[in-house]
């Protein structure tokens, strides 16, 4: 064998070891690489309780609701609901019809416990995925805009205010 088999030898071995690492890698987190599950997929994949992963989608008109420091919402992608609970101060940007993505773990009732929650930054920013799946049910017109209204009820700021008392 020439030096140079030898040396393309060793090149072709090495390739071989990387491509197979990588595979094994790929193989490995092939349920990992992703930036968030949708309700629908939450429930396909049957997510264990208390395994952390990240839920994205619409926050469900009229589902806001405020007990104590807990906020409760529906997040929704338009074919399966799932309640979520959060204790904590929300974004701005929260409120009904707009995209949200919540961190956080499924509970053994069947909701999901929210550590954080991440509202769109701006107006015309939303997942491709999410945008995908609200164009094919129609609810999203030509200049990028939500057809669903949103109610004031699920604002941050209507959350956060105290009812003014009477005396």
């Amino acid at each position: 064998m020439t030096r140079k088999q030898k040396r393309l030898s060793v090149i072709a071995g090495l390739g071989l070891v990387l491509v197979l690492a990588m595979g094994l890698i790929l193989f490995a987190l092939r349920d990992q690489i992703v930036f968030f599950y949708s309700p629908s997929e939450i429930h396909e994949k049957a997510v264990a309780a208390g395994v952390p992963v990240r839920l994205g989608g619409l926050v469900k008109v009229n589902s806001c609701s405020k007990a104590g420091d807990t906020t409760s919402f529906v997040v929704t992608d338009g074919t399966t609901d799932l309640k979520v609970a959060y204790a904590g101060i929300l974004p701005d940007l929260f409120r009904s019809g707009q995209g949200v993505v919540a961190e956080g773990a499924m509970t053994a009732d069947g909701g999901f416990k929210a550590t954080n929650i991440l509202a769109k930054h701006d107006e015309k920013y939303m997942p491709k995925e999410v945008v995908d799946e609200l164009k094919k049910r129609g609810e999203w017109d030509k200049q990028g805009e939500m057809t669903a209204p949103a109610d004031d009820n699920c604002s941050a700021q209507a959350l956060s205010a105290t009812p003014a008392t009477t005396s």
